[in-house]
């Protein structure tokens, strides 16, 4: 008891000492848990920039990759709360890592973060080799239904969201697909384009070059609606209704963080998403733009954590370590 109440004291301390003065009276570093050169890095500059120019301090961009996003994430969650650190949340660290590992995971994360904003919605496709004679989603499970066990399905890794999206196609359309998994996502396209595997869910931009040259054929994506920079692409849940395989990442900062500080960035990030050049960048990229508040970010990890948790539960999906 006598710990939390330092610990507590402690926080409002750090809260006093940020707000003494205008935030942010000094650099900004956003922690990304990915490598340098991947699209979380386009979007944390992005951000940083619409955060640079409202505040006049510049902002720092920290890749700190490894543990599949774990160990940004926790360095994210042990900063010190006084909005000098933030963290690019991702859906990797936030919501399949989690469901997926729990207590495995050493932070948790609907606790020790406080979010502040979507960014951007990173698209997932269901593609097929150009050799299975399927030409859409409904055809995909006709064939699959009358072949059970003999298509198989790249990923990965387990438990990553391109795992975990097969798995979703499976429980909600019963059909038996096996599971391949590769160590990282080259591996497994590269097997995919040469036809040695004949399903994989990934992200659109990876498959559009091979798709364009009839390498591959993009069956949809996994959004809840159409995407805007490719209207032509159906959705998965236009023929599987519930379908749900959209990856996200946000601006988050540590549990604690002053709420002036959260509104202040909030209102910046809300501000710049909705410029038309921001909002044509991003799409450039194959990103969308996905504008929310900090109770619009904080309910969707809570939402996304329970539909995974299930369908890692009714896939009977584990795994002992972390990746």
């Amino acid at each position: 008891m006598l710990q939390r109440r330092c610990l507590f004291a402690a926080a409002l301390l750090i809260q006093a000492a940020a707000l003494a003065q205008p935030y942010p009276a000094k650099p900004i570093r956003i922690i990304v848990p990915y490598p340098v050169g991947s699209g979380t890095e386009f979007t944390a500059r992005e951000v940083g920039q619409l955060i640079a120019r409202a505040t006049g301090q510049p902002v720092v961009i920290d890749a700190r990759p490894g543990a599949a996003a774990v160990l940004g994430h926790s360095l994210g969650a042990k900063a010190q709360p006084d909005g000098y650190t933030l963290l690019l949340a991702t859906i990797g660290g936030l919501v399949t890592g989690p469901a997926l590992l729990g207590k495995q995971i050493p932070y948790d994360p609907q606790k020790d973060f406080a979010p502040i904003g979507l960014a951007t919605y990173v698209p997932y496709a269901l593609a097929v080799t150009g050799s299975l004679p399927v030409r859409n989603v409904k055809e995909l499970i006709k064939l699959a239904k009358a072949q059970p066990g003999k298509l198989n399905v790249a990923s990965p890794g387990v438990g990553s969201p391109n795992h975990l999206g097969a798995a979703q196609l499976m429980t909600l359309t019963g059909v038996e697909i096996v599971h391949v998994p590769y160590k990282g996502s080259s591996l497994a396209l590269t097997d995919f384009v040469a036809g040695n595997v004949q399903i994989l869910i990934t992200g659109l931009l990876q498959l559009l070059p091979y798709h364009n040259a009839g390498k591959i054929r993009v069956l949809g994506v996994g959004h809840t609606q159409r995407l805007k920079t490719y209207p032509d692409i159906p959705t998965v849940a236009e023929t599987i209704p519930g379908y749900y395989n959209t990856g996200w990442w946000g601006i988050a900062g540590p549990a604690a963080t002053p709420k002036p500080v959260i509104d202040k960035i909030s209102a910046i990030m809300l501000a710049g998403l909705a410029q038309p050049e921001v909002i044509q960048r991003f799409e450039k990229s194959g990103l969308e733009i996905a504008s929310s508040s900090p109770q619009g970010l904080r309910e969707l990890i809570a939402s996304d954590l329970t539909m995974w948790k299930k369908i890692i539960r009714d896939a009977r999906i584990s795994v002992d370590v972390l990746p």
